[in-house]
This record gives structure tokens, C-alpha cells and sequence, in this order.
């Protein structure tokens, strides 16, 4: 797909200085453009990059003046960060901007389909499924029974999707998901065996969710797994059974939280967090990378460590600890 300067500068309200009919089909780092390639400069450090550059067309700041011979052709902007964010949403949009049915695929004659629908050869929507308007599901997906998908949310190639789950709208869902298996439920009987506990439970994922790629969200045990308006959450991360998400969170990658775990509003989990089941996360905490939470914790406050502790003890542990050989060789100096 190709644009000019022209179209591109018409997207972004932006002056072009240079060819306004110079095409380009790609993107580039400035310092790595080629011909034929979009690139920008925001950050002035990668300034000398833009008298080298072979990006035929380079967004700039509107505040950007050229200071030797430029090869490139120029759209200036108000803010080229945001500007080059734009294009790119745009761009996506343009990608994923597919309608109709594909065969082969399957949808039982009881669901219902919304209007400008997108379904993916090889999908699978089994009975009574309700689908929004808008919606588009990429091909390789499963649609359990009884689900509903609220317009304008993306589900994305080998998605599964199982029965009664509940998806807002304007929700992203990305490949490979696994939303509504059931959790880690298991008893043990009398000779020591481990033994399914029924998930009869729920997922119910709000409205304007994000959920990267290879995630699992497990289904209540007879309750609801819930995530609310807003949360974004990022590859590789496994919510349990009957945890329900508060509203505009943030999880990152290889998060792992167990069932029975409530988080509040606003929390932010970064990569490889652990958290036990049953405890509750006030809203606005922040739990830096690769902690371990074994209780619950107070709202508005970053946590560290196993166990995880208010940054503040947290450092101040660590700081004695990087003593301890200096206080033994001075005890061993005074025997």
C-alpha cells in the first residue's frame, strides 16, 4: 500500500518542503531509512540522522529548520511523535479493514451478526452467540456457545473464546487468547487423588479492554472473572478464577495472578509479578517487576520484593543487607 506526501500531509494537516508526489510503502528508524520508507524525528539526539537519512519523506517538528542539503521530503507538524502515532493508527485501521463472511467457516443459524461484521475463514461460532456491529473476528477462532461481543471489538487469529463468556465493546483481543477455560480447581479425595472441582462461573471482560497476545483469563468457579472498563493488559499474562480487575489497570507481561484475587481501580502490575490467591490490591498501587505478593496491600503506594513491601522498607532492607559482610569482618576483627 502507497501514499504520497500529499495524502500523508492531508492526514496530518501538515506543510510538505519537498516532492509532495514522492511515494512511500513502508516504515523506517531514521537512521536506518531506505527509499521508499516513512520515518520521523522528535527526539532532537537523532537530529544529525535526518541529513543521512534515505526515508523519502520524514516527519518534523513545525519548529525544525534544516541546517545543510536534505535528501528527504519533509511534512511538518505540530508534534511529530503524536503525528507519526496518528499515521500509524490510521494505517492499522486501513490493515484490518475487512467485511464478509469467509469460507470456509461455521455459525450456527441461531446466533446473531451485526452490521459490517468481519469473520475469518475457518472460525467457529457455535449457538445462540451474539455478535455487535462492527465486530471483526480473524480467522481460527472459536466462538463458544451463549458468548456475546459488544460492536467494534477485535478478536484476533486463534482466539478461543468458550461458552457464556461475556466480551464488551471496543475491546481488543489478541491471537491466541484463551478466555474462559476452566481454572486450577482440584480436591483431594480419600485415597490422596485430585479430583475436577465444576467451574460453573463466568468471564466478563467491560468495554474498551485490551488483551495481548497468548493470554488466559479462566472462568469463576461459580462467580464471574471480571475485568472492567479501560484495562490493558499484556502478553503472556494468566488471571484466575473469580479475580475480578478494576477499571483503566495496567498488567504486563508474564503476570500471574491467582483466583479469588480482587485488584482495585487504577492498579499497575509490571512484568512477571506473582500474586497468591484471595488478597486485595487497593486502587493506584504499583507493583514493580518480578515481585511476589503474599497479602493483601494498601492502595497508592509502589511495592518490591518477595514478599512485596512499600518500596521505601524495601530499599532500606536492601541497603542493610549490602552491609552484613562489612559488620561480620568487623566482628571477626575484634575477636
Amino acid at each position: 500500500m502507497k501514499f504520497t506526501a500529499a495524502q500523508i500531509a492531508g492526514i496530518l494537516e501538515g506543510d510538505i518542503i519537498g516532492d509532495p508526489d514522492v511515494e512511500v510503502s513502508k516504515l523506517s528508524k531514521i537512521e536506518e531509512g531506505t527509499e521508499g520508507s516513512l520515518t520521523f524525528l522528535a527526539n532532537p539526539k537523532y537530529k544529525p540522522y535526518i541529513y543521512s537519512t534515505q526515508a523519502s519523506i520524514t516527519i518534523v517538528n513545525k519548529t525544525f529548520e534544516a541546517e545543510n542539503k536534505l535528501t528527504t521530503t519533509l511534512i511538518k507538524v505540530e508534534d511529530a511523535y503524536k503525528s507519526f502515532s496518528k499515521l500509524l493508527e490510521y494505517y492499522n485501521q486501513i490493515k484490518i479493514n475487512k467485511f464478509g463472511i469467509e469460507q470456509p467457516s461455521f455459525i450456527a443459524e441461531n446466533s446473531v451478526y451485526g452490521l459490517n461484521v468481519y469473520i475469518g475463514a475457518f472460525a467457529y461460532i457455535g449457538e445462540h452467540v451474539t455478535i455487535g456491529n462492527n465486530v471483526k473476528i480473524f480467522p481460527g477462532s472459536y466462538i463458544g456457545d451463549n458468548v456475546t461481543i459488544g460492536e467494534n471489538t477485535l478478536i484476533f487469529a486463534g482466539t478461543k473464546i468458550y461458552s457464556d463468556c461475556v466480551i464488551g465493546s471496543n475491546c481488543v483481543i489478541n491471537s491466541c487468547c484463551v478466555i474462559g477455560a476452566d481454572g486450577f480447581g482440584f480436591a483431594p479425595n480419600e485415597n490422596g487423588e485430585y479430583s475436577k472441582v465444576p467451574q460453573t462461573g463466568n468471564v466478563i471482560i467491560e468495554d474498551f479492554v485490551d488483551i495481548g497476545a497468548s493470554c488466559t483469563i479462566d472462568r469463576g468457579v461459580t462467580g464471574d472473572t471480571t475485568i472492567k472498563v479501560g484495562s490493558k493488559i499484556d502478553n503472556l499474562v494468566q488471571i484466575g478464577h473469580d479475580t475480578v480487575i478494576g477499571k483503566k489497570c495496567l498488567i504486563a507481561s508474564q503476570v500471574g495472578i491467582a483466583g479469588c484475587v480482587v485488584v482495585e481501580d487504577e492498579v499497575t502490575f509490571w512484568g512477571q509479578v506473582g500474586c497468591t490467591s484471595g488478597v486485595t490490591i487497593g486502587s493506584k498501587a504499583v507493583i514493580l517487576a518480578q515481585s511476589g505478593i503474599s497479602k493483601s496491600l494498601d492502595g497508592g503506594k509502589t511495592y518490591f520484593g518477595t514478599p512485596a513491601e512499600d518500596i521505601r522498607t524495601k530499599y532500606k532492607e536492601l541497603a542493610s543487607i549490602k552491609q552484613i559482610p562489612e559488620i561480620l569482618q568487623t566482628i571477626k576483627s575484634k575477636k
